[in-house]
């Protein structure tokens, strides 16, 4: 008899350690999502400062600053539920605005204009980055998430289930060759 509750206390203990082992590492998961989804949040801000610094400048023809500009604000002031539209919308805007690579020579020749576009490209190269880590660590975290074990024994707490960032992430082609 106390045999078999030692070992019933030592499968307890073990079956305790290993969910604790189990939610620090989903705890670890979700700062590591946070830190991305800040990370990413950033890199879209600058690339949404940059495109309106870019679009008041003078260097780009009317039409062009107009676009870009309301595309950038857009993006910049977009809710949390309209964010991914709003984004995906100033990549459009991006790549039909920097379609030809004569209006990315345009801007470089303009003073100030090859800084500009160099800042651009690089915030341009930076968000599919960001968000494919971002992405990734809500993958991780939403696969630890499906066991039974971390719903069973509710391991997640009151943590919401973490979503991806979907959105139009593909750069203007004139604006990254001539970059890189």
């Amino acid at each position: 008899m106390t045999a078999t509750l030692i070992w019933l206390l030592v499968a307890l203990l073990v079956i305790g350690v290993y969910l604790s082992w189990t939610a620090g590492r989903l705890d670890r998961l979700h700062v590591r999502m946070d830190a991305a989804r800040a990370a990413l949040d950033a890199q879209l801000l600058r690339r949404a400062s940059v495109a309106q610094e870019l679009a008041t400048s003078g260097v780009l023809d009317p039409a062009a600053s107009i676009v870009l500009y309301e595309a950038a604000h857009a993006a910049r002031q977009a809710e949390e539920e309209q964010r991914e539209v709003a984004e995906s919308e100033l990549s459009q805007a991006l790549r039909a605005v920097f379609e030809e690579p004569a209006q990315v020579e345009a801007v470089r020749e303009a003073p100030g204009g090859e800084e500009a576009a160099r800042e651009l490209a690089e915030a341009v190269r930076r968000v599919p980055m960001a968000r494919r880590f971002h992405n990734d660590a809500v993958g991780a975290a939403r696969r630890l998430r499906e066991h039974r074990k971390v719903r069973w024994f509710r391991l997640a707490g009151h943590a919401p289930f973490p979503l991806a960032f979907e959105m139009d992430d593909e750069p203007p082609t004139a604006l990254v060759e001539r970059a890189a």
